[in-house]
């Protein structure tokens, strides 16, 4: 009796739990089929909301996943004869509002779901960390609502609309220091900081005055072009160098002032996200003349001085760090305690005072390598092992030591650069680094500048002498492609691929600013922040790797402001295979060049132009009305 009680009520579970699984499955295959038939009857990527949200490793077509993890091989292969081409998108789904300001590889959300162990005190968590392909999305970043084609150069610079980036926390937050004030519909830049409230321009007036440079200009005669603003707010200290003819690298992370380097971008102001935390910065050694921290709030004395020996690990011999901080002048027990630890530091590493005033400080690095020689057996901070490259950067981890001068830098006293704007036709010292020729460079530079003129021709229909400003060059050599634009009002990312030849020293030494990076990854740049991006072989390059050109194209896409400029300049199968993304991505083809008709050394490159559209959403149309 018993057992035939228990035997009936096991059934009667058994029949209940099939039935709850039964019922779950058929509500995900309605769920899910209705999100993935709206993918395959084509429904427009304009439709807004979370339900078109995708993970890249699906098929784009359907809901089956590739039991391998794997794209099907047929969607990332370049070489596809024609009628093969069925597995192209009619269209990309659009992200969820939520994610208009998405970096895929500084997302905190990201960080917060896989879970991550990181040591806060050490800033890792804003340093890079990219989802696995299993967890990217294939959908189109949107712009937020009422997005407007930006304000122009050089009127960018004193103001941005207030819808392109809606964030107005740091105008009440900063309002004592003149950072940015919120306008009606704009947000206006007066040119203050956290040490200058008021204005940039007189704040490096000053610091010129204190280096004694002629006349008080800070570019020193042409000798100092390559600035880095650590922790540079909205960048209006490196706005303000540019009418010197100095170019900064303005860095600041993705924290709780998430937006200011979005804000310098949006005002055409050169600058990237990073952080001084664990891994190198992504720049060469002895590549900036100099360094400024204007209360950037950063511990130097951490970890034996690990940072500060970052820093000079990027100044050229003689160079200078500028610090404004409360270290630098206040009284108070704990700030005299920094200073004298501070000083201590600084002067084993063989820095010296150039000048000291009011609330700032300026120390300069020294020109060879005498003042290391002659220090104690045993000194802290050590010299670096004779095995170490200094120009090794991507994912490489800081290291508390000072990067001695080469035999040729100590020799010669200084870098042997020629002053701004000699400097950018000049071959670099350190081409021979690369077994590069004087004529080599020359050639590249004569070639270069012919590419260029022919793409002006090609955009000229479509462009104003203003309509660009921000400019990536996804994959540079030399650094030829920026130098061809000198007489532009444009300034230049210069890419340097992590897996070539690391050419950035030979882009800095040209007066140019660049970083290295891994088109198999997200770009550090938030979205909608350059205006032409110039892909010279790099989709050649990436299906070498075995990565998913198909990302490429969706970072590309979250990268360009809309009504922004593409120019591929690759082999035909390449060139075919991205025309079949231009209805899905909502870009347009502009020009095509066969370059086998022109004499240039690449014969059998196809150029094709492209631009992006502007669209909206529904809801961010009818926010713009």
């Amino acid at each position: 009796m018993m057992r035939g009680r228990s035997d009936g009520v096991q059934k009667k579970r058994l029949i209940t739990s099939v039935c709850i699984v039964a019922i779950f499955l058929g509500f995900l295959y309605v769920y899910y089929g209705s999100i993935f038939g709206s993918k395959i009857n084509g429904t427009s990527a304009l439709e807004y909301g979370s339900k078109s949200l995708r993970r890249l490793g699906s098929s784009y077509l359907g809901g089956d996943e590739d039991t391998d993890g794997k794209q099907e091989e047929s969607s990332t292969r370049f070489g596809l004869e024609n009628g093969e081409d069925d597995m192209t998108p009619k269209s990309f789904p659009v992200c969820d509002d939520r994610h208009s300001e998405l970096i895929p590889c500084l997302d905190r959300n990201l960080i917060y779901q896989m879970r991550l162990k990181l040591d806060l005190s050490l800033m890792e968590h804003y340093e890079r960390h990219c989802p696995l392909p299993e967890r990217r999305y294939n959908c189109l970043i949107p712009p937020p609502r009422g997005y407007k084609v930006p304000i122009k150069w050089p009127e960018s610079r004193d103001q941005v609309w207030k819808a392109n980036i809606p964030h107005t926390h740091l105008a009440h937050e900063k309002s004592d220091q003149n950072w940015m004030v919120v306008k009606g519909e704009k947000i206006v830049f007066p040119g203050g900081g956290t040490h200058f409230h008021y204005g940039a321009d007189k704040y490096i007036a000053s610091i010129a005055n204190m280096l004694k440079f002629p006349k008080n200009k800070i570019n020193n005669e042409g000798k100092l072009r390559t600035v880095l603003d650590v922790g540079c707010g909205v960048a209006s200290f490196g706005a303000y160098l540019l009418s010197s003819d100095v170019i900064t690298m303005s860095l600041a992370p993705n924290d709780v002032h998430q937006n200011q380097i979005q804000f310098a971008l949006e005002r055409g102001i050169p600058a990237y996200l990073g952080v001084l935390g664990t891994k190198r910065l992504p720049y060469p050694s002895r590549s900036f003349e100099l360094a400024h921290c204007s209360r950037c709030r950063i511990d130097w004395l951490q970890r034996d001085g690990i940072l500060l020996l970052e820093l000079d690990r990027l100044l050229r011999p003689g160079g200078y760090f500028a610090y404004s901080s409360p270290e630098a002048y206040a009284q108070d027990e704990e700030d005299l305690r920094i200073w004298r630890e501070m000083s201590a530091l600084v002067g084993r590493m063989c820095w010296t005072i150039a000048e000291k005033r009011n609330q700032t400080v300026i120390w300069q690095k020294p020109l060879t390598n005498d003042c290391y020689m002659e220090r104690e057996p045993g000194t802290l901070p050590p010299l670096c092992q004779s095995g170490d490259d200094p120009d090794k950067v991507w994912g490489v981890s800081m290291e508390a030591c000072i990067t001695p001068y080469s035999d040729h830098d100590h020799r010669v006293k200084g870098s042997g650069l020629a002053p701004w704007p000699s400097r950018l036709t000049a071959p670099p010292p350190r081409l021979a680094d690369f077994g590069y020729s004087k004529e080599m460079f020359e050639k590249d530079t004569e070639v270069w500048q012919q590419r260029v003129g022919s793409y002006w021709n090609l955009l000229s229909p479509k462009i104003s002498s203003n309509t660009l400003r921000n400019v990536m060059d996804m994959k540079t050599n030399m650094g030829s492609f920026a130098a061809a634009l000198k007489d532009k009002d444009v300034w230049v990312m210069n890419v340097v691929p992590e897996d070539g030849p690391n050419t950035l020293k030979l882009i800095y030494d040209r007066g140019l600013i660049g970083t290295v990076h891994d088109w198999c990854q997200a770009f550090s740049t938030y979205p909608r922040t350059y205006d032409l991006l110039h892909a010279w072989t790099v989709f050649s390059d990436i299906e070498k790797r075995d990565c998913s050109p198909e990302d490429l194209l969706i970072e590309m896409d979250r990268m360009l402001r809309p009504t922004g400029f593409i120019i591929i300049r690759d082999n035909l199968s390449v060139i075919n295979f991205i025309k079949k993304y231009l209805v899905p991505l909502h870009w347009e083809a502009v020009a095509t060049f066969d370059s086998s008709s022109d004499s240039d050394q690449d014969g059998d490159d196809i150029v094709f132009v492209i631009q992006k559209k502007m669209w909206l959403t529904s809801e961010s149309l009818r926010d713009s009305e």
